[in-house]
């Protein structure tokens, strides 16, 4: 009953942001329909089938496309879709006979969303690369890391998460919506190198206004700030500080027992390094259980910080549902929210191939086609 009810999709099978976005908009209740390779393959991931949590949510029919009845088997899926998502290289869809071109040309309604590191042009298009890769290309990279340290990868959430695949899950509902009114689709570019510059937005809005520094862990939502970031606790777990605006900052220090205090103005940098000394000092002195005692639901912008296993045992994270379990198997649930239309995850993840016969059937091919099909080699 999600609020795509209704929308056909296609998928390409891939690995990364392409699956991440087919994954947001099965939870937000589109038909999506995953063409996985007839060859056993990882696609580079290395990890259980069953626990491929990207996958969740859909159905997978595996197609041979380099076959004409497997090409002509995707081409007729397509016909039917709203959408396709490629995650491949510039040129891979071209040269399968999958392009915008060819799938416009029989669809015109179509939104071909695909998404790539580099973008579908320029110098570095058909290089290799990965996430750190391109968000080291867009300025974000050089951002993460404490103070005289290398940079840190913030895992892969900017460029495959964050930056690729919600990005182009945004592209394509915008293209939906346009196609409502044009009656025609159109191809969503979403490069990770640009989606991963536009985050840093507010970043370069105060590097012009001379409030940001190239030196990590110098500025205040970087680390740098003694009053924004985390400190580790009487019993090795750590907790995090957010007290940004005086208000917070006020309450933090009344609750760390430091009011009254003298200590050095808090946006003074050249004093940043003692203020941390001190807040170290004093959250040492009790363990992380004890500090949500005295600091959780306060004025003082406080969490503890909690491992992937932790998390969802959070009393907050439980009152909402925040992580869900399919199969045996707990993970965050869809968001976000909506009031009328819910979101849900119909399924753990598929196993390639897993619905071929039923998929197809469902969408339109007879049995004596799938017979031919598998006799051929085309499906699997």
């Amino acid at each position: 009953m999600g609020p795509l009810k209704g929308t056909k999709v296609v998928e390409l099978a891939g690995i990364g942001p392409a699956p991440f976005c087919a994954m947001l908009l099965s939870d937000m209740g589109a038909e999506v329909l995953r063409i996985d390779r007839t060859e056993a393959t990882d696609l580079g991931v290395r990890i259980d089938p069953r626990f491929n949590l990207l996958n969740r949510g859909r159905r997978s029919a595996a197609v041979d496309l380099k076959l004409p009845e497997g090409l002509a088997t995707a081409k007729r899926l397509v016909a039917q879709a709203d959408v396709l998502i490629e995650g491949f290289r510039p040129g891979v869809t071209e040269r399968l006979g999958l392009g915008p071109d060819a799938c416009l040309a029989f669809n015109p309604r179509l939104v071909y969303g695909r998404v790539t590191g580099w973008g579908q042009d320029g110098p570095l298009a058909s290089a290799a690369g990965h996430d750190i890769n391109y968000i080291a290309l867009a300025g974000v990279l050089a951002a993460m890391g404490t103070k005289g340290g290398p940079p840190v990868p913030p895992l892969n959430l900017i460029g495959d998460y964050g930056g690729g695949a919600l990005y182009l899950a945004f592209g394509i509902v915008c293209a939906l919506l346009e196609a409502r009114t044009s009656g025609y689709g159109q191809v969503v570019d979403a490069a990770m190198v640009d989606c991963a510059a536009s985050l840093m937005t507010s970043v370069f809005g105060h590097d012009a206004g001379g409030g940001w520094t190239d030196a990590r862990g110098s500025n205040v939502t970087d680390g740098g700030a003694p009053w924004y970031g985390a400190y580790e606790t009487a019993d090795g777990a750590f907790v995090s500080i957010g007290a940004i605006e005086p208000k917070f900052y006020a309450e933090l220090l009344r609750l760390l027992g430091l009011a009254g205090e003298s200590l050095p103005p808090q946006h003074d940098r050249s004093g940043w390094p003692a203020l941390r000394e001190r807040f170290a000092e004093v959250l040492k002195r009790r363990t992380r259980e004890e500090w949500r005692t005295v600091l959780e639901g306060t004025e003082a912008c406080f969490a503890p910080v909690l491992s992937v296993r932790e998390a969802p045992l959070h009393p907050h994270n439980v009152a909402r549902g925040t992580f869900i379990e399919v199969d045996g198997v707990t993970q965050p649930g869809p968001a976000p929210r909506f009031s009328r239309t819910a979101p849900e995850v119909r399924s753990g993840p598929a196993l390639p191939g897993q619905h071929t016969d039923q998929v197809l059937a469902d969408w339109g091919f007879a049995s004596e086609e799938l017979v031919a099909l598998r006799t051929a080699g085309a499906i699997r």
